[in-house]
């Protein structure tokens, strides 16, 4: 065998040297991948799923979801950390991502070095509700009552450390309530107890308790965010109530990001083909069925917002002292 050339060692150097650029340049070169950290036929999933069909369109690739629900999403996350860095395969991170990476003690995979965020793609509002029919009619005769009668409130929410749950605990620090946060194994069982009595509130998501609105079994008196959501024009919002709550503003959001050394190109070659997508009337259409709203951003706000949720989280799970798992 002969051995190589000056001329041929030389192309192969620089072959090495710029291939990351060339496949920067040439992306997408194979099909994509969405690793989402839920079940299929959530929120999460069908957000995926509604990008993923437009991406693939845009790209001219096959977008793939491949669902890894866990415990705070740590087997999707570490699956896309560990993954090439090419920006082929692709993690929904949301505000459940900023909470577990203060709500566990350790982790494969580290939140804010291992990923870099591409875009936001949604935007969702919590909401307190009561039972239809109930004690309360609205959200300042939750708060009189309250306090007027410290200790005796309670305020139920999905499992301890989710985001409906951190942020019912908030809303008491920020209101100086002195009252209960009652967690559940998921929703439904939420909603029995405070359709049957044992519970006087409840912190959820919208969308999963949009169909108990609509059908009157329970009554928002309140959504979390700083303004009236569109499914709910008539609802306050909890900073309406002034005073100590005139600036609490507290929503839910999901996004994509990929493994932290994707080369710059790829990030904003996705990032690009999100925005198109999110300003589509049948995107905005169906994420809205969700009580989602396809909200897009550069990929610097789109780390801003990861980088905020996780100081806000993880002050208020040290106040709340919810054990770390």
């Amino acid at each position: 065998m002969k051995p190589l050339s000056r001329r041929s060692l030389l192309w192969a150097a620089g072959a090495t040297i710029f291939a990351p650029w060339s496949r920067a340049q040439t992306f997408p070169f194979k099909p994509l991948k969405i690793v989402v950290p839920n079940a299929a036929g959530g929120a999460a999933d069908i957000t995926a799923r509604t990008v993923g069909q437009k991406l693939s369109e845009a790209l001219g690739q096959p977008v793939v979801i491949d669902n890894r629900a866990s415990a705070g999403g740590i087997v999707a996350g570490e699956l896309v950390a560990k993954t090439d860095s090419d920006g082929h395969t692709m993690l929904l991170i949301s505000s459940g991502t900023a909470v577990s990476a203060s709500l566990f003690k350790s982790m494969p995979f580290d939140t804010l070095k291992d990923f870099a965020p591409v875009s936001k793609l949604a935007s969702f509002d919590l909401v307190l509700c009561v039972a239809e029919g109930g004690r309360f009619k609205s959200l300042s005769e939750l708060l009189d009552y309250g306090r007027n009668n410290p200790g005796k409130l309670n305020i139920g929410t999905p499992q301890a450390g989710t985001t409906q749950n951190l942020a019912a605990e908030l809303f008491l620090a920020s209101s100086g309530l002195q009252a209960q946060i009652v967690p559940f194994n998921g929703t439904p069982p939420v909603i029995t107890a405070l359709r049957g009595g044992n519970l006087d509130a409840m912190v959820e998501i919208l969308g999963p308790v949009m169909s108990q609105i609509k059908s009157g079994a329970l009554r928002p008196v309140a959504v979390l965010s700083d303004k009236r959501g569109a499914a709910l024009p008539d609802v306050p919002a909890v900073r309406e109530a002034g005073g100590n709550l005139a600036s609490f503003n507290v929503s839910s959001w999901n996004g994509l990001a990929v493994p932290a050394k994707t080369p710059r190109e790829v990030v904003v070659r996705l990032n690009q083909e999100l925005q198109t997508i999110l300003a589509m009337s049948e995107v905005k259409a169906r994420l809205s069925e969700l009580s989602l709203y396809a909200q897009g951003s550069t990929p610097e706000q789109a780390v801003d917002i990861l980088q905020a949720d996780i100081r806000r989280w993880a002050d208020v799970i040290a106040r709340a002292k919810i054990e770390k798992k």
